[in-house]
């Protein structure tokens, strides 16, 4: 069994390549490899580092740079050094760019950012579902974004559209004459939401839900029912008065959202004129 000693030299964080390499050795079972990684090179000078420790090595180099003078460099400095430099990104780019007749935008860790985006949004639903309907009430205070309202105020559906978007949000249930949890009153107002919704819609939605399930629940949605699961959740808005108290009643979950969005971001400015 042979051993080679392989430079990933990356402007990013070096993953794309060391993926595409250890898939790649797959099919030389008879040789093992010893990577060394040198990720963020972005400069000349970094580059010629690599290079000549690559060369001290014995080692080529497989790299993953966009900027189209890195990689020219890197050619060079291979060339001048006696070192082997494997190009994944370039050919790629160069026939993406000849397809979609646009050129690349040469950005340097651009795939990390979008994979870090796409892992913050998986991150966010795992934690909705996680402190949906008062779950884990504890750990509120990893929220950014609480909502706080009776059943079938739009909570679920809010926390998932939120969630989608990357922040981190939980929702506690009012229920008539239950306390909330204590947690809700100790963390900070700006990121308490209470929603609430005209009686009669708020029956109708409750009718509909029940007859979609084939159940039946009298109380749940009656009139006389919910007027006093509001008028209670009222009653719990009013111990904190900086919480906003928003009206979901014939609003869509994107207008209910950018409202949220709005009064939040108003608050924080608020607070940072304040202390400044």
């Amino acid at each position: 069994m042979t051993m080679a000693k392989i430079f990933i030299v990356s402007d990013g964080t070096g993953r794309t390549a060391t993926q595409a390499l250890n898939a790649a050795i797959t099919q030389f079972p008879d040789h093992t490899l010893e990577t060394i990684v040198r990720n963020e090179v972005r400069s000349l000078l970094q580059i010629e580092e690599a290079v000549k420790d690559a060369a001290d090595a014995g080692a080529f180099i497989v790299h993953t740079l966009v900027s189209n003078e890195l990689r020219d460099f890197m050619i060079t400095t291979g060339r001048s050094y006696n070192v082997e430099t494997i190009d994944l990104m370039g050919p790629l780019l160069a026939r993406l760019s000849e397809k979609l007749m646009h050129s690349p935008a040469e950005k340097p860790g651009l795939f990390s950012e979008i994979n870090k985006e796409y892992f913050k949004r998986i991150d966010a639903m795992q934690f909705a579902f996680q402190h949906d309907d008062g779950l884990r009430p504890e750990e509120l205070h990893k929220a950014e974004i609480v909502l706080l309202g009776v059943s079938r105020t739009f909570k679920t559906p809010l926390s998932i559209y939120f969630a989608f978007k990357g922040w981190l949000v939980a929702n506690v249930p009012i229920v008539l004459n239950h306390e909330p949890p204590r947690e809700i009153f100790e963390i900070p107002h700006e990121r308490v939401f209470c929603l609430t919704a005209f009686a009669h819609n708020l029956s109708t939605l409750r009718h509909v839900r029940l007859e979609n399930l084939g159940l039946s629940a009298a109380d749940y949605a009656s009139l006389k029912h919910v007027e006093m699961e509001l008028n209670y959740a009222r009653f719990v808005f009013s111990k904190q008065p900086l919480w906003p108290v928003i009206t979901v009643t014939n609003k869509p979950i994107e207008e209910i959202a950018n409202e949220i969005i709005a009064i939040r971001n108003a608050k924080l400015a608020s607070s940072e004129s304040f202390l400044g």
